[in-house]
């Protein structure tokens, strides 16, 4: 009789963890299976822009893979700060799993970003970043990298007392000051010769604008130095249109297929590509990662080249110059 009972203690203890270890099994199963809700909110969606263009791709690829439903919304102009917290309140709203997001502004969303993670909303921050620790992972270049690489490149091509200007794009944003630090610290005791700084707003027109007022400011400016795409191309475009590519040289940050155009005219003479797709794709992989429970990266370096018109048409650097392209035959 001792030896029944002993027996059946043992056989219902192996049925309750049985029992229990089915139950989470089961429950995970049921999180890995369901298709999750994701909003993604970049700084703007516009069809010239190949940065956002090959990042919101990647996005999108990433989700079909990996079982999840994403919406894009995004305002107009990359400096709509407004219009990008209207967005992002919509979104909480709608209480998606997660919201992707990256802000136009290192302050002025923190309030609807801790509302959200209130509201039990996962928060995945996209190319930039706040003041405040709100996300639960980030993907993005390193921008002081970027910018030192950018810096270093630079520095091999001026003359001790050349004059250099800096065309940022939004004033405060966690890009553009990382951006310009690195550049300053690339340059070394060539950062001394920065003579200005103005900014955009990542409007390609009031670029060419204010890159002709530099020009005309300092007649002696050797190079002026873009920290996005928009700025990078409108001074370009300024440079050229004033037959001014052999006084001053023009260097950057990121690329478009008028931007590789303007390096074969020898209007660039190097640019710090962002690995945009890249970007996109494993920020959306990591957030369903991280939903469905399993381990994720919460800080991922997506990395960035710098190209010139020596290595241009390399292989690894084509897929990164052209990766519609490359989309299209894979």
């Amino acid at each position: 009789m001792k030896k029944h009972k002993k027996w059946l203690s043992i056989c219902l203890v192996v049925c309750l963890i049985a029992g229990t270890g089915g139950a989470l099994w089961y429950r995970q199963h049921k999180i890995e299976e369901r298709r999750l809700s994701l909003i993604y909110i970049p700084k703007v969606v516009d069809g010239t822009n190949d940065f956002w263009k090959a990042l919101i791709l990647g996005a999108k690829m990433a989700a079909k893979e990996y079982n999840a439903d994403i919406d894009i919304l995004a305002p107009s102009e990359e400096n709509d700060v407004e219009r990008q917290n209207e967005l992002l309140k919509e979104a909480i709203d709608r209480k998606p799993d997660a919201i992707l997001f990256s802000p136009s502004s290192f302050t002025e969303s923190n309030g609807l970003l801790k509302e959200a993670k209130e509201d039990g909303i996962r928060i995945s921050f996209i190319d930039s970043y706040t003041e405040e620790d709100i996300q639960d992972l980030t993907v993005a270049t390193d921008n002081l990298e970027a910018g030192e690489k950018l810096g270093k490149f630079a520095a091999t091509l001026l003359g001790p007392d050349d004059q250099i200007a800096i065309v940022a794009h939004v004033k405060g944003v966690s890009t553009a000051v990382e951006r310009e630090e690195g550049f300053r610290k690339g340059l070394g005791d060539l950062a001394d010769n920065i003579v200005d700084v103005v900014y955009c707003d990542s409007q390609y027109e009031k670029s060419r604008k204010l890159t002709l007022e530099l020009m005309e400011k300092y007649p002696n400016l050797k190079m002026i130095a873009g920290m996005n795409e928009y700025s990078s191309v409108g001074a370009a475009r300024a440079v050229k249109a004033a037959g001014a590519k052999d006084r001053i040289q023009v260097v950057g940050v990121d690329s478009s297929q008028e931007a590789v155009q303007l390096m074969e005219n020898g209007v660039f003479k190097g640019l710090v590509v962002q690995k945009a797709f890249k970007m996109g794709y494993m920020g959306v992989k990591e957030t369903v990662r991280m939903l469905r429970g399993k381990s994720y990266d919460k800080d991922v370096n997506s990395g960035c080249e710098l190209v010139t018109p020596d290595n241009m048409y390399s292989s690894e650097i084509e897929k990164l110059l052209f990766p519609f392209n490359t989309l299209k035959l894979s």
